[in-house]
């Protein structure tokens, strides 16, 4: 079943000059990028996007990290493409995350894991009109 979702490439993945190491694994892995743009977050926009989260306790240091410096924001497109970019990314915890996995060769910290993807095709929808609008999709 084709899907759309919204990855991120965070700050640190940014800094590191990690772009085209994240973008060549989805491209490899058949899957579409069809919008893509480089935002630098506000911290009122990391909150809006983050909300679901405000009462967690990592709620604050996210949202600082968030709009700490540039992310990459694409929508994916492809066959069961949440799930499979989830697998890609590997666990949140960097240190729990398979081999070969985004966030277990390039994260350096829980937060800091290099990437964010949509968990499911309704929070994918919401995260992709928090970035885009139809103009800046690249429909075939």
């Amino acid at each position: 079943m084709t899907e759309k979702t919204l990855s991120i490439i965070k700050p640190d993945g940014v800094s590191r000059g990690l772009i085209g190491d994240v973008i060549s694994r989805f491209e490899k892995n058949d899957i579409r990028i069809i919008a893509m743009k480089m935002v630098h977050l506000s911290i009122e926009q990391a909150r809006g996007f983050y909300a679901v989260h405000s009462k967690r306790p990592f709620f604050d240091s996210l949202t600082q990290f968030m709009s700490s410096g540039p992310v990459v924001a694409m929508i994916l497109e492809g066959d069961n493409v949440i799930e499979k970019n989830r697998t890609l990314m590997g666990a949140t915890n960097f240190k729990d995350a398979a081999e070969g996995t985004i966030r277990r060769d390039f994260a350096t910290d829980i937060e800091k894991n290099i990437v964010h993807g949509s968990d499911a095709p309704e929070t994918a929808a919401v995260e992709i009109s928090f970035f885009f609008n139809e103009l800046e999709v690249c429909n075939k």
